[in-house]
């Protein structure tokens, strides 16, 4: 196999990334780009950088001799920076998530059908242990058809906040409306199923005291009731309630599959619980669930998000160099996991009625999606903006931002002393 040459843009959340390609024999890291010189100056403190180039300006980044780019920047500027990517040459792989808007999903996907090159969502928890195994069985057959399915990622941002948004008042996440980081709850429900989403219905949560006093402007949490096009059900919930939680459960027509409750002390995710049959309808009298934890390389074992992250670029790797069996996630399948989070607030926005959910594999039907740029994002919408819950967009004291910010700077002081 060829040794693919990889750029990382975002040294940051690319730290995973950037670990990977210094360890795996198929991939050479050869340059990191980031906004923040801070972030470049710790990169160049580690091991196995010897012949990176480190850039602050993406303009010169793009312009190195590489073979694919991994987009860790922020979550609303992927699509943009990945059809640029694509344009120069490049394959890609997007951190979540895929676009912010309808035009620019249109515009991703044609840009990957145009230029040929290898697009890889990296949706890492669809490659945890529990989700793994789940699509294991259920392409085996051992589910039976799917009815419906749930997938949970709670996540208390709240003590990380100032470690995440700097004290910027504009950045995304302080932006975001509920349903838009969805992909860790739907992504694993999609990718185990393979089934395309084909409408939903949105909720948001009310009380937004913890967010208000991060300044994030969003509501606390979103729900996705999505209907599959195989009539299954998928319930998804995610977002910054108190307690953090990551679980998915699948109930096919022969059985269930689930991970354990992160309050069992049981590994959770890493935990599988099955509890399957042959016969549909026919479950066995006092039969107990099978528990045990799927299989994980050991190489893996030092990765993020429970060894994820490794397998979501080595597909990547393995996919650029021809293997028609890399378990990549591609363009249409990243857009059936983000679309229902985005049709869901509009859903929301209407009283919560069912919403279509755009097929964008159908060439016709892009057409009437093509100029949608509505979104939370006032330099992309213009005259399209959504308000940042479903009863306005909040407004917040300048004081809690300057005050996030100095939180932040402490750390980054901190930090620094310790070095």
């Amino acid at each position: 196999m060829a040794k693919i040459k990889i750029g990382v843009f975002g040294g940051g959340r690319g730290s995973s990334m950037i670990k990977f390609c210094k360890l795996y024999q198929d991939a050479e890291l050869v340059a990191i780009c980031d906004k923040y010189q801070e972030v470049l100056d710790k990169q160049k403190e580690q091991d196995g950088v010897e012949n990176v180039t480190f850039y602050t300006n993406f303009e010169d980044f793009i312009k190195h001799d590489m073979d694919a780019v991994v987009l860790a920047n922020y979550a609303t500027e992927h699509a943009p920076y990945a059809i640029r990517c694509l344009n120069a040459g490049k394959h890609v792989f997007s951190e979540v998530l895929p676009c912010q808007t309808l035009k620019e999903a249109v515009e991703l996907i044609e840009t990957v059908e145009k230029t040929g090159k290898v697009y890889a969502y990296g949706e890492n928890y669809c490659y945890m242990a529990g989700p793994r195994e789940i699509r294991k069985l259920y392409k085996e057959g051992k589910l039976g058809e799917f009815e419906y399915g749930e997938g949970e990622y709670i996540h208390n941002c709240e003590p990380i906040w100032p470690d995440i948004t700097y004290g910027e008042e504009s950045h995304w996440r302080n932006n975001k409306y509920s349903t838009f980081y969805c992909t860790h709850s739907i992504g694993p429900i999609i990718h185990i199923t393979g089934l395309r989403p084909v409408s939903v219905v949105g909720f948001e949560g009310s009380l937004t005291e913890r967010n208000l006093r991060s300044g994030a402007k969003g509501a606390q949490f979103g729900i996705e009731m999505i209907t599959l096009e195989n009539g299954g059900i998928v319930k998804s919930v995610h977002g910054n309630l108190y307690k953090n939680s990551i679980w998915y459960s699948v109930y096919g027509s022969k059985g269930r599959a689930e991970t354990a409750r992160e309050d069992a002390d049981l590994d959770n995710v890493s935990m599988l619980y099955v509890n399957a049959d042959e016969y549909s309808g026919e479950y066995p009298k006092n039969k107990k669930p099978i528990a045990y934890k799927p299989f994980i390389d050991e190489k893996a074992n030092d990765f993020g998000h429970s060894g994820s992250d490794y397998y979501t670029m080595l597909n990547f790797v393995k996919k650029i160099n021809g293997d028609e069996d890399a378990d990549v996630i591609d363009v249409y399948e990243a857009l059936d996991m983000f679309l229902p989070g985005l049709m869901a607030y509009r859903s929301i926005l209407d009283g919560s009625s069912p919403v279509k959910i755009p097929n964008l594999r159908d060439k016709a039907e892009r057409d009437l999606y093509r100029n949608d740029v509505a979104c939370t994002d006032k330099n992309i919408a213009g005259d399209s903006l959504l308000p940042t819950q479903k009863g306005g967009t909040p407004t917040i004291d300048k004081e809690v931002y300057q005050n996030v910010y100095k939180i932040w700077r402490s750390h980054v002081e901190d930090e620094k002393n310790k070095n």
